[in-house]
């Protein structure tokens, strides 16, 4: 298993912001404090490489008080580590995932070693690019990432067909896959033509699994690139390609705003 990321040895995570006083499972609790994922966690657990109180239990949804319970992973106590808000600039080619079986490079290796534990904030599939974010902070994580939320996200399209208006207006109106499923875009505009393909701006308020590729798909039209430039009002701006940089105040205090 790799190592987790905010491990002891590394950068001591930041200071806490405030302590939950519900209860929680053992497993969650290691993933708040910022040590692991919770897949992980499942494993230390299980492997007894966790300590509740002074004993070792083994069921990864053993109920924990983060305000009163003391933890300890392989010897080291826990602390919480404070809310992190990190957005990356995903290159292609990078999947989306702490491990990979195949062993491909993840966007985890595109942040500093020292961070405490981190979660994407939803996916970009391994042949898309842009604008990806990650959290600590696993309600903020789900309000982003909650359909309920109509959170606008907008890409940019590159397709090896010359869109016309006919083209638009399907992608708004919305094409039936072979499932029977309706996908549409809340918005399309043509941004640019060359002789064979054309760039297009599309905006979804939807959570679909590869939504823009399988509209395309159903269309029969070939995805060239495809590139998430915002996500509400954080734009992607001029982040270099494969870098990263924290949210500022005003752009959390924007997304907040956006999500209610």
């Amino acid at each position: 298993m790799r190592p987790p990321r905010g491990a002891p040895g590394g950068r001591p995570p930041p200071a806490a912001t405030g302590r939950a006083a519900g209860p929680l499972s053992l497993a969650r609790a290691l993933s708040k404090f910022g040590y692991c994922s919770r897949r992980q966690a499942f494993e230390l657990i299980r492997q007894g490489k966790v300590r509740l109180n002074g004993s070792t239990p083994k069921n990864p949804e053993t109920p924990v008080r983060l305000d009163a319970d003391h933890i300890e992973v392989q010897g080291h106590s826990l602390k919480p580590a404070g809310k992190i808000y990190l957005m990356l600039n995903k290159p292609r080619g990078i999947v989306t995932t702490a491990s990979d079986e195949k062993g491909r490079d993840t966007v985890y290796s595109l942040l500093p070693s020292g961070l405490t534990w981190l979660a994407p904030v939803g996916r970009l599939d391994k042949a898309s690019e842009g604008l990806l974010l990650f959290t600590n902070d696993s309600e903020w994580n789900a309000r982003i990432t909650n359909p309920a939320t109509h959170l606008d996200k907008t890409y940019h399209v590159q397709i090896a067909s010359l869109a016309n208006p006919s083209l638009i207006e399907k992608l708004q109106r919305g094409v039936e896959t072979e499932r029977g499923e309706t996908l549409r875009c809340k918005r399309a505009s043509l941004l640019r033509s060359g002789e064979k393909n054309s760039w297009l701006e599309l905006t979804l308020d939807e959570g679909k699994n590869r939504q823009i590729r399988r509209i395309f798909d159903t269309l029969g039209i070939e995805v060239l690139r495809l590139i998430r430039v915002s996500i509400g009002p954080l734009q992607l701006g001029h982040l270099p390609k494969g870098a990263h940089r924290p949210l500022t105040h005003a752009e959390l205090a924007a997304l907040n705003l956006a999500m209610r």
